[in-house]
């Protein structure tokens, strides 16, 4: 087989062309006339064929003219920066000699030229403890030096390289509707990001050198460079490119650009102090959602898509109180419980079915809650309901048992598992012992339950997924972990297996668990689990609505 036609060589396929010219003149065209001349007209032209902004020096001096003096006011040091140095300070000591590129990312497109809300990535935000939406593009650069005489007594000194706002006498003020202020408003300055993150900062022009320079086969006198590729296809190309031409390896290289990811992965499986309270202050604002969708349950029921008013009670509070959602909402009523990731929500809400939300509000700072409450829709479970429900209940505080420094987190699952699969006998559903179902050769249990009972949760929602098994799965649980505990049982309606009384019933209940040196903590713990507090608790807020009124805005 050529060579061309490897994974390596479709790279160096890919890389030539993103740093090829984006337009090609009429005698590259081909096809019918109407082509040609598609093809014979630039894309910058094309792309902004709904411009009517004026082009003449007149104008650009009248609009660089009459504005105030923008405000340099000093920016306070962030709480985030001693500890994200701290991180940084970490990985430095794994990869000693070799220069790290960590990307915020670019924008998304979600249609044609709009885009997502902007999200860095989450290695990103970890290594720099900046969230929100201000700095698209920016890259994180950590640069080799001598062992102890870089930040922190590090081996690596870091760099954020950022687009600066433009100054109101530039075109890109008012012209430039990705990066202008007129367009997306004000973004912090070099010095305003370097005061409150700590952190050297520069312009991103220079980030090719800085990225590149030196850089090549180490064997040969190169720089090494370890890159967090698929986050910035700039930053992948540019790397590449410079690869290439210094002869690097191309899957060497990807293995080590591998093991950065997995080494920032595992950085973050047990938490500091300071992701701690952002946990905390997601999981409170998450907790009033689902008092909002409590308190919109009466209004869902009957509506063609019953489903969405309780998705948009908890997005409200998500923007009201966060950055925005950890991920989209699971707002499943009746047999939709049973489809784990059912994101549609465009069902009804039925008075005595269940409705199972799964949902997280994602703080400022990016880290989210992960909640799952099954709700009785008119407020009382039926018999079989709360038979199911507590099955699920007591699988989860069986998980919780375990969940103590010592043990694995393996043992989470399966504490949880040998209640499940109890219940399961005792109802006639297992064809087999709860034994058999147990063992590797069974798992008959995992019809009606085929998830994990447990995922590291922090800036992601499924936090960590990219550390090795043996730190994740296999991994003796550690003082300042956290992660969920989400047992659940899951009847379709489809099953002919079980009686009919089950079918249709999804029941989930979801937990939010830091580890400490006694135990652990639910840090949900004030959601109401046992069926008969959901009732009671479902009860006071309908109450509350109907003598005063929801409550508007977040809890004192």
């Amino acid at each position: 087989m050529d060579g061309t036609d490897t994974a390596t060589g479709a790279r160096i396929r890919a890389t030539k062309e993103m740093s090829a010219p984006m337009t090609q003149g009429p005698e590259h065209s081909t096809g019918s006339g109407h082509a040609s001349e598609d093809a014979a007209q630039p894309m910058e032209e094309r792309v902004d064929n709904r411009s009517q902004r004026p082009d003449n020096e007149q104008f650009r001096e009248f609009m660089a003219s009459g504005w105030a003096a923008p405000e340099h006011t000093s920016t306070p040091r962030s709480e985030v920066a001693e500890f994200a140095a701290a991180r940084r300070a970490r990985l430095s000591r794994l990869f000693p000699g070799e220069r790290l590129v960590i990307p915020a990312g670019a924008p998304k497109v979600r249609a044609n030229d709009t885009d997502y809300r902007f999200r860095p990535h989450s290695a990103f935000a970890h290594l720099t403890g900046m969230g929100v939406d201000h700095e698209p593009e920016a890259v994180l650069v950590m640069e080799p030096t001598d062992e102890g005489s870089g930040d922190d007594r590090s081996g690596h000194v870091a760099t954020l390289y950022f687009h600066p706002m433009a100054g109101r006498d530039s075109s890109e003020f008012y012209a430039d509707a990705k990066n202008g202020e007129f367009w997306v408003g004000p973004r912090p300055t070099l010095e305003q990001l370097r005061d409150e993150f700590a952190l050297p900062t520069e312009d991103l022009s220079g980030l090719e050198t800085a990225v590149t320079k030196d850089a090549g086969n180490a064997a040969l006198g190169g720089l090494s460079i370890r890159l967090v590729r698929d986050v910035d296809l700039n930053m992948d190309a540019l790397v590449d490119t410079s690869r290439i031409n210094t002869g690097v390896d191309l899957e060497q290289a990807d293995a080590k650009d591998a093991t950065l990811a997995e080494a920032l992965s595992e950085l973050r499986l047990v938490k500091d102090r300071y992701e701690v309270g952002e946990l905390r202050k997601a999981v409170a604002a998450t907790i009033r959602g689902f008092e909002d969708i409590v308190s919109v349950l009466p209004r869902a029921i009957g509506g063609e898509r019953g489903e969405r008013v309780v998705e948009g009670a908890f997005f409200s509070r998500a923007r009201l109180e966060g950055n925005d959602l950890g991920y989209d909402t699971i707002a499943a009523a009746g047999n939709n419980a049973t489809v784990l990731h059912w994101i549609r929500n465009n069902g009804s809400v039925t008075p005595g079915e269940l409705i199972l939300v799964d949902a997280g509000v994602e703080a400022e700072s990016l880290y989210t809650a992960d909640i799952t409450r099954t709700l009785p829709v008119d407020g009382r479970y039926t018999d079989v309901q709360r038979r199911i429900y507590q099955a699920v209940l007591d699988a989860a505080d069986a998980a919780f048992e375990v969940a103590v420094p010592g043990n694995r987190f393996r043992d989470v699952h399966a504490a949880a598992m040998e209640v499940l699969a109890a219940r399961l006998a005792e109802w006639g559903l297992l064809p087999v012992t709860p034994e058999v179902s147990l063992s590797e050769a069974g798992q008959h249990h995992r019809r009606w339950m085929p998830h994990g009972t447990s995922h590291h949760l922090g800036l992601d929602v499924h936090d960590c997924a990219q550390a090795k098994r043996e730190l994740y799965l296999d991994a003796v649980i550690e003082p300042g972990m956290v992660f969920t505990i989400e047992p659940g049982l899951y009847f379709k309606n489809e099953d002919l297996a079980i009686p009919e009384e089950y079918r249709g019933i999804g029941v989930r209940i979801e937990d939010d668990v830091l580890i400490t040196e006694q135990g652990n903590e639910n840090l949900s713990a004030a959601l109401p689990r046992r069926p008969e507090d959901v009732e009671s608790w479902i009860q006071g807020i309908w109450n509350r609505d109907e003598n005063v009124g929801p409550s508007a805005g977040p809890a004192a």
